[in-house]
This record gives structure tokens, sequence and C-alpha cells, in this order.
């Protein structure tokens, strides 16, 4: 069987990291953060270890040392911080969101507003704003965007931030 040289090696290797990192950051719901700057450096560190594809591979450490690297950076982290980018309250979120906008397109409006995004998630069994207590007697994120989410009336955390931009574009982030 014949070999292959280092250089294919490396421009396939690095080729293929540069499809893993896209899909799986193309693969984040587009209303959500897709933390670009870690996702880049990542890449970078997964293309760093495919370079070491070019060096001297006589040392079973620096292939070692490579393939993992290669594995780590160019499949797990990415794909990891794809699965991890949506907990539960993010996924409440989003579905809140959803709702809003069906319900305000429903309605024949072009804005989303808060009594929509609050009617939403009492409907799937949550509240907006953190949760009154003799602590924090202030309800927060409840009466203007960004708005507090939280999944389960009872309980103040978890929650996330939900926002619309232009009328119907919703963004949620962690807050």
């Amino acid at each position: 069987m014949p070999s292959v040289s280092p250089r294919i090696q490396a421009l396939g290797a690095a080729v293929l990291c540069v499809v893993v990192a896209l899909a799986a950051a193309l693969a984040v719901d587009s209303r959500l953060d897709r933390h670009w700057i870690l996702r880049g450096l990542t890449l970078a560190l997964a293309l760093c270890c495919a370079a070491l594809l070019l060096t001297d591979q006589n040392r079973r450490i620096r292939q070692i040392v490579t393939a993992i690297g290669l594995v780590m950076f160019g499949l797990v982290f990415p794909v990891t911080q794809t699965t991890w980018a949506t907990p539960p309250e993010i996924d409440f979120a989003l579905a809140v969101a959803t709702d809003a906008e069906n319900a305000a397109t429903k309605n024949a409006r072009s804005v989303v507003t808060v009594e929509d995004v609050k009617n939403a998630a009492e409907a799937r069994g949550g509240a907006i704003g953190s949760l009154k207590t003799e602590r924090s007697p202030q309800v927060r994120g409840a009466d203007a965007f960004p708005l507090i989410v939280r999944a389960k009336a009872t309980e103040g955390r978890p929650w996330a931030c939900l926002s619309f931009t232009n009328g119907l574009q919703a963004k949620i982030r962690a807050c």
C-alpha cells in the first residue's frame, strides 16, 4: 500500500478540521451566540496540529501528540461547543421566542411585545423576570427587553435573556 506524503496528510487534516469547525458553528441556532472567538481559537489549534504532520514523524511521541491534538481540537471541542450551546434554559427560551413570534404574526403585528413573551412563557410553564424573594424583592427583567426567561416559574435559576431586534428577530443569550 503506497504511503501518503506528509503534505497531503496535512492538507487533508486541515481541510477536515475547517469543515468540522464550520459545520459545528453553523449547526447552532442563529438566534444564539455562536462563540466565534472561541471557535476560531480552537480551529487555529487544530490547524497547528495539522501543520505538525509536515514535520518529521519518526518519533512516536510526536505522532501521538499530533493525533490527539487533531482529534481534540478538530473534532471533540467543536462538537461539544455545539452540543453545549443549548442547555435546557436556552432551549426553553428558543421555544418561547418562537411562540411569541407566532403570536405577534397571528395578531398581524410586526413587533413582539413583552406581553407576547410573558404569555408564551406562562403557557409553557415558565415565567419572565427574576424570582421575587426576601433577599431581592424587586423583580428584574420582566417589563422591558431584554427579558429574563425562566423555564420553571417557581425556580429563580437557571434563566436566559431574550430580546427582539427589528421587530420579530429574536436574540437569546445566557445572562
